[in-house]
Order: C-alpha cells, then structure tokens, then sequence
C-alpha cells in the first residue's frame, strides 16, 4: 500500500536575493562607517548602531539561497519541517531556517553484476541498469536516515553533508535496495526452458515482462525514501562461471538435437517424394527388399555429415 506523502510548497515569506543583497552591502558598510565616525568623533550612539548592524548584516547573510532547475530545498524551523522550497533563482528567507539541498536531476544506477539462484536452483550471474529521481523530499529526508549517511561518509576536512553527501547516502539505498528487488525477481523465474513442452516465463526469454515486474518491486521498495524510478530493465544474464561450461554442452546438445529432427524430417520427405516419382513415371519398378535398401541408402547420405562416395553399378536390378 502506498503511504500518503506529507511534502508541501513552503509557504512562508520569500524575498528577492539581489534587492536584500543590495540592502544587507548597505548596512554592512553602514556599520563600519559608524564606527570609524565613533573613532573620529566620539559620539557615543554611533559606537551603539555600528556593532548592532554589523550583527544585522551577519544574521542577513545565513538567509540567502539559491536554485537551479531541478533542484529543492527542505525547510526547517527549530526542527520542524515548514516545507520545500523549488523555486528557481536567488531569494532570501528567515535566516533562522535550516535548509538542505537536494537534486531532483534523474541519475543512474549501473548495478555490477551479482550471483543469485533462480528457481530452479542454477547459480546466475545477473545485473541491471536503472534510472531514478527524487519525487519526494520529505521522505528522502525524514523517512529515512539521509543525513546520518551521508554525515558518516564526509571527510574530516569537510564541514557538512551537504548535497553531495545526501544524494550519495540515497545512492547507497537504492543500491542495496535494487540487488533486494534483483534477487527477488530472478529467483521466482528459470534462467532458461529445459522443457520444449513448457511455455512457463523464463529469464532469458522474459523480456519487458521481467522488465516491468524488475520495476514494480523497485518502486515498492524505494517508495518509503521518495524515489520514482523511470526505468529498470536486465542488462546482463549469464550462467555463474562454475556451471557455464556444462550448460553449453546442454545447449549446444539441444541444438544439434533440434537440427537433426529438422534433417531426419526433410531427409524422411524426400525419399518419400523420390520413390513416389519413380513409381509415377514408372522409370523402375522395386520390389519392397529394394525400396527398403533404397530407403537405407538415401537415408544415410541424406543425414550423414560426410560427403557421399557415390557406387556406379554396372549390373542390373532383377539379378
């Protein structure tokens, strides 16, 4: 069952980026100028409004961001979550809020190839490729544990998380959540039909329908973080190393079963179609010792894999 999403627009009170940047430079050097002037002038109240805006401006500052497209900001106030913020361009809001970015930019997963069994019990070496995106911020980053991923990953020299660290603990999640779907998916399907007789679903001749199933368990289970996935599909399928060998003997024996049926049922025509034109046209008549050493003997060059050495016989038929 898909869970309800508790992500909305912030509503709160934005402003344009340049027109506070152009006011917040103004108290800046305001602030200096005051206390140059109190250093000049001794004025007691300047010594009072310097500082005061210098303090202002340094609160000013921390309101400031900015977004690209595809991009979103996740609000805090104190703790609490007051909303995604996904508008394009350079704004300024309460400094006091704590944001995260996040990317809404489509990436891909080329997930390495793992070993699992199918359902026959045959070792698989089996991967996939899959492109994803962030639907929902507020479960990337309250639903489960982002920051603390991402803050496990940061080098000592870095401050914070920050994007980079975040999207790669999401990265994280989808991967170990996509071998999950992986291993569950090719162990519910044969690698391949052993049996002629059997139409059952395989791996190997699955298709988009393996696709599609491979992409519905990859929404379930990256729904809880706000994941979409675009499209999973097999990339790569191939028996484990251990039993390659003998399951290309299987195959190859298959094979060349197959293509005898095929030559014993043409061979079968032919001599058929040939004695049947001999009696037609009556070019020869065989009694039935003779057709059956004529069947022998079409039989055998027609399903031998040597060339024919062809007899000339110089006597006649009825001796």
């Amino acid at each position: 069952m898909t869970m309800g999403t508790k992500e909305f627009n912030y509503q709160g009170s934005t402003l344009n980026g340049f027109a506070m940047l152009f006011f917040n430079l103004l108290l800046t050097i305001a602030g200096i100028a005051a206390i140059i002037l109190f250093i000049i002038y001794g004025d007691w109240w300047l010594i009072l409004a310097g500082p005061l805006a210098l303090i202002v401006s340094f609160f000013l500052w921390a309101g400031f961001i900015m977004l690209e497209p595809n991009e979103a900001r996740v609000l805090t106030f104190f703790g609490k979550y007051r909303g995604t913020f996904t508008k394009t361009g350079y704004f300024w809001i309460n400094p006091f809020m704590t944001s995260k970015k996040l990317s809404l930019r489509a990436r891909n997963l080329d997930a390495q190839p793992i070993k699992v069994n199918d359902k026959t019990g045959n070792p698989i070496m089996i991967g996939l490729v899959l492109v994803w995106k962030l639907k929902d911020t507020y479960k990337a980053m309250f639903e489960i544990d982002a920051q603390t991923m991402a803050q496990s990953n940061v080098k000592p020299d870095q401050i914070s998380a920050g994007v980079s660290g975040i999207m790669k603990a999401l990265e994280q999640f989808v991967q170990v959540q996509s071998d999950a779907a992986l291993r569950q998916v090719a162990g519910q399907y044969a690698y391949d039909d052993t049996d002629d007789k059997n139409n059952d679903l395989t791996l190997r001749g699955g298709g988009e329908e393996i696709n599609q199933q491979l992409e519905n368990k990859l929404n379930e289970r990256l729904a809880l973080a706000g994941i979409e996935v675009v499209e999973a599909r097999i990339n790569y399928l191939a028996y484990a190393p251990e039993i390659a060998a003998v399951m290309l003997r299987r195959q190859q024996a298959a094979a060349i079963i197959t293509a005898r049926e095929k030559i014993v049922e043409g061979a079968v025509s032919m001599v058929k179609m040939a004695l049947d034109k001999l009696s037609a046209e009556d070019v020869v008549e065989l009694d039935d010792e003779k057709k059956a050493a004529m069947v022998s003997n079409l039989m055998v060059v027609l399903c031998g894999d040597d060339a024919a050495q062809p007899v000339v016989n110089t006597g006649t038929l009825n001796h």
